[in-house]
């Protein structure tokens, strides 16, 4: 169960600010034992820089979150400055020492103020994907991101108290998510954003089979069918994409298919593949509002075909998994 806000804020946000002190106290001696781990030793190097970057910078989030709120600006749009700097800066470190690179498939949205919102639907697999995501909605297409994420993921303090400032919403089991989707999406503006998960978490075979298994016990054996022929993606679960379709009309919608970072799912996987030797690669499609079915029963049939899309897509393009 998830503890309640204050003591998250009572307990985490401090606790950030210790581990990244002790963090930067033990960076040298870290540091200095990773070059004698044999051939690891760079690769431990790479890490230890990584973490040190990621406490600071998630730490320099929070005081400015802290800041805006001593000035009674706890709701101010300059959250997602706050953001775009802290999921650049990681970006960054993470280009340097962990070799990210990401190349991009698709329109670059660039339109000015006068732009359609977005409900952007991504497939969900490896370490970070939904960083990246923003970290592109932010910069690339200059968009305002509401996502809507994992209530676990509020341990983290930035996230805990930046994105609760902010119109987002949090996924619990049984919590109600496709009415808490409709009503985030009831107001998307010409520059907002709305980021699904529509499989709902990340990718694991394990978990695309319970899918299925789910799927066919429902006797949705159309859906199952589908599901079962798509051997990179978990079926995707309607319920809150038609909620936010219902609820956002005008807004045109963007699919996210990408490939690198599906065989990250432990720490251990973590550890033997970085530095990354391939880059993320991706593929952005964008489909007009008036392009989207009417129907809640074409909607779905249409979010599997676009879905069928993106696997697609991933088989042609994903290298072999690394022995």
């Amino acid at each position: 169960m998830l503890p309640p806000l204050l003591v998250r804020r009572l307990v985490f946000t401090p606790l950030l600010f210790v581990l990244t002190l002790l963090i930067v106290v033990v960076f040298p001696v870290a540091y200095g034992v990773s070059w004698v781990l044999g051939r690891e030793r760079r690769r431990a190097a790479r890490l230890v820089r990584f973490a040190l970057a990621w406490g600071t910078r998630e730490s320099a989030a929070v005081l400015e979150c802290g800041w805006l709120w001593c000035r009674g600006r706890a709701h101010d749009d300059r959250h997602y400055d706050i953001i775009r700097r802290y999921v650049a800066a990681l970006y960054s470190v993470a280009e340097r020492h962990l070799g990210l690179r990401t190349e991009i498939e698709g329109p670059r949205d660039r339109g000015d103020g006068g732009d359609r919102p977005l409900i952007v639907l991504s497939r969900h697999a490896g370490p970070g994907d939904a960083l990246l995501l923003v970290h592109h909605l932010l910069t690339d297409y200059q968009r305002r991101p509401r996502v809507v994420m994992k209530a676990q993921l509020q341990l983290d303090p930035c996230i805990d108290i930046a994105a609760n400032r902010l119109p987002n919403v949090f996924v619990t089991p049984g919590g109600g998510a496709v009415e808490d989707i409709g009503r985030l999406a009831q107001d998307l503006g010409p520059r907002d954003a709305l980021l699904i998960f529509p499989e709902g978490g990340n990718f694991t075979p394990e978990r695309r089979h319970r899918a299925i298994r789910r799927l066919t016990q429902l006797h949705r054996k159309d859906e199952a069918e589908r599901a079962a022929a798509m051997r990179n993606l978990m079926p995707p679960r309607p319920g809150g994409v038609l909620a936010a379709l219902e609820s956002a009309p005008s807004a045109d919608v963007v699919f996210v298919a990408h490939i690198g970072l599906d065989h990250m799912a432990t720490a251990g996987d973590i550890w033997r593949r970085v530095p990354l030797t391939e880059p993320v690669r991706a593929r952005w499609w964008r489909i007009p509002a008036e392009d989207v079915p009417s129907d809640r029963d074409a909607r779905t049939d249409w979010l599997y075909t676009q879905w069928e899309r993106a696997d697609a897509w991933i088989t042609a393009n994903r290298a072999p998994a690394p022995q």
